[in-house]
């Protein structure tokens, strides 16, 4: 059985999915997110993918009722956006709208109209960094940031300090590990010189 600490550490772990990059709440006129960008991170894919890693898991924590859909294509050359759809004032049917599937790799597919909506706007991602399309997204969406509790703030200092000590132990025990090494090998040499002789 796996220590208890460490059991513990690992789902104190899923407060960072709460909290974090990505962590907003977004408005009820938001009714869908769609992302189009290569599967590789170069020619300026790079934010994309790291939005797609580290900020999308938490939009979705947040807001589990939004649609989010993801297109990763092989074209490097091609568009990274973020399309926003928004719902039409107060009418919207979303109960009778089809799902949406939640990710893709054919090059041809394209936001589909499974929800019906009234506007859309496109965040181009190429080139930019993951904070700057969440500062982007915020704005446009008019989202609210999550705020940590206190106690929370308090998991995550501890959380924190945990990893810093781990760090700290695992440096101490390399530089342990090098010097037996070391000694090992002068020994080694020692030996080697008395049976030569």
């Amino acid at each position: 059985m796996v220590n208890l600490h460490a059991r513990m550490r690992k789902l104190k772990a899923l407060l960072d999915i709460r909290l974090g990059p990505g962590a907003v709440v977004l408005p009820h006129d938001v009714k869908r997110l769609h992302m189009d960008f290569a599967i590789k991170f170069n020619k300026g894919h790079f934010g994309a993918r790291k939005f797609w890693r580290n900020c999308l898991p938490r939009l979705k924590y947040h807001n589990p009722a939004i649609s989010m859909t993801v297109n990763r294509t092989k074209d490097q050359d091609g568009p990274a956006s973020l399309t926003v759809f928004f719902a039409p004032p107060a009418r919207s049917t979303s109960a009778t709208s089809s799902p949406a599937p939640s990710s893709s790799t054919s090059s041809n597919t394209a936001p589909s109209e499974h929800t019906p909506f009234d506007r859309t706007e496109t965040i181009d991602m190429k080139h930019i960094w993951d904070s700057e399309i969440m500062s982007l997204l915020m704005t446009l969406t008019k989202a609210t940031p999550v705020i940590a509790t206190p106690e929370e703030e308090a998991e995550l200092e501890g959380m924190r300090e945990d990893n810093d000590m781990r760090r700290q132990d695992a440096l101490i025990g390399a530089k342990h590990r090098e010097k037996l090494r070391e000694e090992k090998a002068l020994l080694d040499q020692a030996r080697g010189a008395v049976a030569a002789e």
